[in-house]
């Protein structure tokens, strides 16, 4: 069975926070901090979405590629694979920031072992429930609550990977875990109901 996962936030640890304070206070930038817990980096600091790329060009893209694996997802995706199951790495990644985002992303889950076998990148948050259900994949887990709320709603199985950006609505979500070893009792569960 195919099974969809996002990168950032769900397999990853983005730090969209401390860098990017660095990048400011080093060029004595005029932006505050808005929103530490926010998902989106433009939503982050008091800045447009002009100074977010100016940032991740000059950068700042390190937030996403040197970003740490999240405990147990190399683990519970290995266990998938071997249990026959296919593994879509399925993210929002865009060309606008990351020029390539598969072969970025590529680079990021080979470095840090992470099975997968296929990258979609550069697929919106609202069009990956659509993506999935054209495609005959069941279930898709993401960190995004939107994301996961418009594939519910398409029939997808949605797993929420519960985060501080969106864990006062995580109740909206029927399937959601806090790690990965939740996670994974989780799929066992819809896995072999469906």
């Amino acid at each position: 069975m195919k099974i969809a996962v996002d990168l950032d936030d769900t397999l990853s640890v983005v730090d969209r926070v401390t860098r990017a304070s660095g990048y400011i206070e080093r060029y004595n930038l005029p932006f505050k901090l808005v929103d530490e817990n926010a998902h989106a980096l433009v939503n982050v600091f008091d800045w447009k979405i002009d100074d977010v790329l100016k940032f991740i060009r000059e950068g700042g893209i390190t937030i996403f590629t040197d970003a740490e694996a999240k405990r147990g997802a190399r683990e519970v995706l290995t266990a998938l694979q071997k249990a026959g199951h296919e593994i879509v790495v399925l993210t929002a990644r865009q060309r606008e920031w990351f020029v390539n985002p598969e072969k970025v992303s590529r680079d990021w889950l080979e470095k840090r072992h992470i099975p997968y076998d296929e990258i979609v990148a550069d697929v919106p948050f609202a069009e990956k429930g659509k993506y999935c259900r054209e495609q005959g994949i069941p279930i898709l887990i993401d960190d995004s609550l939107s994301t996961c709320i418009a594939a519910q709603e398409l029939g997808v199985a949605a797993i929420l990977m519960v985060d501080k950006h969106n864990v006062s609505r995580a109740s909206e979500i029927r399937y959601r875990a806090s790690n990965w070893k939740q996670l994974a009792g989780i799929l066992n569960v819809l896995l072999s109901s469906l």
